[in-house]
């Protein structure tokens, strides 16, 4: 279990977190939904352990690590720009970890994973030739390989569309279950939120507005903040979509 209590963070004498309190179940995937600049990607990084807290504690299996270093903490992300190393090929950058923690996965565990996230014949291609989706499976594999306690997810589907994003979300959905693994995403969109988690978090002006499952946010949401925010962005999204089809009706037309 993951656990925060009493969470705080502060930049520059600016409060950008107020007394966190959250709990999460070993397997659960979470999605931090919230505006820009709420505070949901301050709270990713100070799990992650890229930043420090002002104070409180961030329990993992009974043992406080919000001062514990990164890379003692077993954490590990996925950046929205994916972060791979362009010369580098696809095998390559998915076994980079492991030159200096080589024990982590063994070879077959290896392979499985790349047979899971259907990278196998892209595997002595430069990254430059990969479209966004393979380039994201990518980095889920180089991240799975080190056998990561938590997966932190930052805008993982942000740049994807349609079929590559509803692919990405399944294979997040599969490695969640198939190794347990509690999985924590930061985004901005609802729609990616409610379809793709266990439960949502939903910040607004560093604080929790409301922590649950999806179907109760949209049935019975704990205020006017997660009730207004939740409807106007579906609605922003559905009417993008619209307008994206009516120029492309048009665009038909012209041709003609």
């Amino acid at each position: 279990m993951l656990e925060i209590k009493n969470l705080k963070k502060s930049y520059d004498g600016v409060t950008i977190l107020h007394d966190i309190n959250l709990k999460i179940e070993d397997g659960e995937i979470v999605s931090i939904l919230g505006p820009s600049g709420c505070g949901k990607t301050t709270l990713l990084n100070l799990i992650l352990g890229l930043t420090e807290a002002d104070s409180g504690e961030i329990i993992f299996n009974g043992k406080d690590v919000a001062k514990c270093p990164m890379e003692e903490r077993g954490f590990n992300i996925v950046f929205q720009d994916y972060a791979l190393f362009p010369n580098l090929n696809v095998y390559k950058n998915i076994t980079y970890g492991l030159k200096n923690k080589p024990n982590i996965s063994t070879k077959q565990e290896v392979e499985d994973m790349i047979d899971l996230l259907g990278l196998r014949e892209h595997l002595n291609k430069k990254i430059e030739q990969l479209s966004g989706g393979q380039k994201q499976r990518v980095a889920l594999a180089r991240t799975m390989v080190m056998k990561p306690k938590i997966l932190l997810l930052d805008e993982p589907l942000s740049a994807l569309d349609g079929v590559i994003k509803e692919s990405i979300k399944e294979k997040i959905k599969q490695i969640a279950r198939e190794f347990k693994l509690t999985t924590i995403i930061v985004t901005h969109d609802p729609e990616e939120a409610l379809t793709l988690s266990d439960k949502v978090l939903i910040v607004n002006n560093g604080t929790i507005s409301q922590f649950g499952k999806p179907q109760d946010i949209i049935q019975t949401p704990d205020n006017d903040f997660v009730k207004e925010f939740i409807l106007n962005q579906l609605l922003i999204k559905k009417n993008n979509i619209f307008s994206l089809f009516a120029q492309g009706m048009s665009q038909r037309a012209e041709a003609v």
